[in-house]
C-alpha cells in the first residue's frame, strides 16, 4: 500500500500545490512569500490525502 500512495502522492501533490498557488494568485497575492506558502500548505495536505486514497483503493482491490 505505501508503493500505491507514493505513485498517488506524486500525482495528487501538484495537483494540490497548483491550485494552492491559483487561490493565493487570484486573492491578489503576488509575492513570493504566500506563493511559497501555498505551495507548502498543498504539499502538505497532499501527504494524507494521498495515504486516505491509498487505503480506499487497496481495500476496494482487497474486497472485490
Amino acid at each position: 500500500m505505501t508503493r500505491l500512495a507514493m505513485l498517488l502522492f506524486s500525482l495528487i501533490s501538484p495537483t494540490l500545490m497548483g491550485t494552492a498557488i491559483i487561490v493565493v494568485l487570484v486573492a491578489g497575492y503576488g509575492t513570493l512569500k504566500p506563493i511559497l506558502l501555498a505551495a507548502a500548505i498543498g504539499f502538505v495536505l497532499a501527504l494524507p490525502a494521498s495515504w486516505t486514497v491509498a487505503r480506499i483503493l487497496y481495500g476496494a482491490r482487497k474486497s472485490g
